[in-house]
């Protein structure tokens, strides 16, 4: 199997954690030589912490794990493209690569909405590859936001037919 579909594969388990515990489903994941270091999944709402992305949750595993902040040598695999918060978390950690499923048009700074992680600006820029299985990354959430939608109007439904009675 292509390394870039294994370790997408991870990050989409990851996404799945999430979903399991009503997370938007976005995992991550980042490996060294090959190696897995930190994996991790949206903790948002499970946390009420607005800092707990996936990509920030990795980041901090991975310099607890290997003693440094610089991610010199790291590359992160991820089912959506990083955020502002996070392109910036990535680009200050030093990462080497990012590898992401799903674009992220409202959000994504590796590139469409804007690009963070390449900005000559900054002193560290990131290797982007984006569209690792898009597909099914970008599936994950359509699905998830679609059932979540569909339980807010049986909610909404239920509170206004118990009213009439």
């Amino acid at each position: 199997m292509d390394r870039d579909l294994y370790f997408m594969s991870m990050a989409i388990e990851e996404a799945k954690k999430a979903e399991e515990i009503g997370e938007v489903p976005i995992g991550a994941v980042l490996v060294i030589n090959d190696q897995v270091i930190a994996k991790a999944h949206n903790h948002r709402e499970t946390d009420q912490n607005a800092l707990a992305h996936a990509e920030i949750l990795v980041i901090n595993q991975a310099c607890r794990e290997l003693g440094t902040w610089r991610l010199e040598d790291c590359e992160l695999y991820v089912t959506l493209e990083p955020c502002p918060m996070c392109a910036g978390a990535l680009v200050m950690s030093r990462v080497k690569k990012v590898i992401y499923g799903a674009k992220d048009p409202k959000a994504g700074c590796a590139g469409t909405f804007m690009n963070l992680l390449n900005d000559e600006r900054f002193n560290h820029q990131c290797e982007v590859v984006s569209g690792v299985m898009e597909e099914k990354c970008g599936q994950l959430l359509t699905d998830f936001f679609k059932e979540l939608r569909r339980r807010k109007k049986e909610e909404k439904r239920k509170l206004k037919d118990g009213q009439e009675m």
